[in-house]
């Protein structure tokens, strides 16, 4: 029996990517994982059985998580998605900076994890060394889907709209860098640009409002800028169908699934060079710029608007290179925890 954590994610009205993983593993397992939530799980397990999990966590949240977990009652199995909150503590919620060393050194009595990138595994066993724990589980690659609700991938040539649209899916944060792409947009459009800027993503209750704030302002003088708060699934698809190309210009991630999300929509996708992110933009379809280097990502905007050879050979890549799936990740993880 496979015990599926939904203590957080089972409810969420937002879709996050954590959330986005829980959902799509739940779903993909189906009635081979029965779903959990802590405390209310009576815990009758078997020690054959296997506990998962794909969320954050710590004992001051889930009071006695942690002797369960190293009870060996069941067997134990999680998901590892980043280190961020140690390496970018300044722009990071402080209750997960504050739960993240615990949470990380709680890994190690697992038995079995799988990160959502290269990039992650390092920064886990890398804190494990760092913190000189001897006996660590194996941790191995998860590839994480890039089918987002579950639409077929676009494989042939689309149109964009005119004038020409870029796209920006993320939560509005410091880390995800938006006001190094509204300050590019904003100078391309005084050079007589033309196109618009479209950014979709909920707001981070502590870090968002003062981006929100450059954009109405933005807006005021340029009215190509839009805003989606509230954009579902269907919604982001539709705006992906209409995009000459997504922008990504994030400083950190544990994986990055809006270049994946992307390519499967079959937009090409101008993202930060980031060793993470380079795990799949290299593989075609993507257009790496040094992340935080506002000039770098002015002139790439301006490429990828204006010269339509180049577009139309990074769609061409996103259209047919190989991609993971969901169910490609749902199936390692049964074969993982058999």
């Amino acid at each position: 029996m496979i015990y599926f954590d939904l203590t957080k994610t089972g409810n969420a009205a937002h879709r996050s990517g954590l959330m986005r993983v829980s959902a799509r593993l739940a779903a993909g397992l189906g009635t081979e994982a029965t779903p959990v939530s802590w405390p209310t799980w009576d815990r009758s397990v078997r020690p054959e059985d296997w506990l998962l999990t794909a969320e954050l966590f710590s004992e001051e949240e889930r009071p006695g998580w942690t002797e369960f977990v190293r009870s060996g009652r069941c067997r134990t199995a999680a998901i590892f998605h980043d280190a961020i909150p140690l390496k970018f503590p300044g722009i990071t919620w402080p209750q997960s900076v504050a739960r993240h060393p615990g949470y990380l050194k709680l890994l190690a009595s697992f038995d079995r994890i799988w990160a959502v990138s290269a990039a992650s595994r390092d920064e886990l066993t890398g804190f494990w060394r760092w913190q000189g724990l001897g006996k660590v589980p194996p941790v191995e690659l998860l590839p994480l889907g890039a089918d987002f609700g579950g639409t077929p991938r676009v494989t042939t040539k689309v149109e964009p709209a005119v004038p020409p649209r870029l796209l920006c899916v993320g939560i509005l944060e410091p880390r995800k860098n938006q006001r190094l792409l509204l300050d590019a947009g904003e100078e391309l459009w005084a050079e007589g640009l033309a196109f618009e800027l479209h950014l979709v993503g909920r707001i981070n209750p502590h870090f968002g409002r003062p981006i929100v704030a450059r954009i109405r302002e933005l807006r005021k003088k340029h009215p190509d800028l839009h805003f989606h708060e509230a954009a579902s699934d269907a919604e982001v698809a539709r705006l992906y169908g209409l995009a000459r190309a997504s922008v990504f210009p994030t400083l950190a991630e544990g994986c990055g699934l809006p270049v994946l999300e992307s390519l499967w929509q079959g937009v090409p996708c101008v993202c930060s060079d980031l060793p993470v992110l380079r795990e799949n933009s290299d593989g075609g379809g993507c257009l790496p710029v040094k992340a935080d280097d506002g000039q770098a990502w002015k002139d790439a905007l301006r490429r990828v608007l204006t010269d339509d050879a180049l577009q139309a050979g990074l769609a061409t890549e996103a259209r047919t290179r190989p991609l993971p799936t969901w169910a490609g990740a749902v199936q390692r993880l049964r074969e993982g925890l058999r």
